[in-house]
């Protein structure tokens, strides 16, 4: 399977070490299997002056349930919230895992997320909005070791300005 990580720098060996905390799978070296959303994500980037990359990789996905701890969030639900809830407040429960795939707390998705996480909704009302989210895509490999044996750096591009 193909996957893509938009950065302002290609990367070729990526370090779980060097993403933030606090992100929707806790800190790890995120991807996406949709071109077209890692080259979304470039471009707050380069609306910032900066130069936006796509770089390519070989994910070997066989038998990844078996062989290693993956996390799959096939949709946005209970499961999903409270892990992102975690993560996001600082909360480590993304270590008992090497990959976590799953939606991504896009716009809209984040702003329901952010309203739950404020206390300004309740779980129901969070829920009833999320199910008529289509979710995007985002794998975080949490393991270095793991990252390494599954993800084959194949190539980049430059992604230009998109003023859509």
């Amino acid at each position: 399977m193909k996957l893509y990580h938009g950065s302002t720098v290609v990367v070729e060996k990526p370090l779980v070490s060097y993403g933030r905390g606090n992100l929707d799978f806790g800190k790890g070296f995120y991807t996406t299997n949709l071109r077209l959303q890692a080259e979304k994500w470039v471009q707050r980037f380069i609306f910032l002056g900066k130069k936006g990359f796509v770089s390519i990789y070989d994910f070997d996905d066989t038998d990844i349930h078996k062989k290693y701890r993956y996390k799959i969030f096939p949709e946005y639900n209970e499961d999903w919230l409270d892990f992102i809830l975690a993560c996001r407040t600082g909360g480590k429960e993304y270590l008992n895992y090497d990959i976590i795939e799953g939606g991504i707390a896009n716009d809209k998705v984040f702003n329901t997320v952010e309203l739950y996480f404020s206390h300004l909704i309740d779980r129901s009302t969070a829920l009833s909005r999320l199910k008529f989210e289509k979710p995007n895509n985002q794998i975080c490999f949490v393991n270095q070791h793991v990252m390494e044996s599954v993800l084959l750096f194949e190539s980049f591009y430059e992604v230009k300005r998109s003023d859509k």
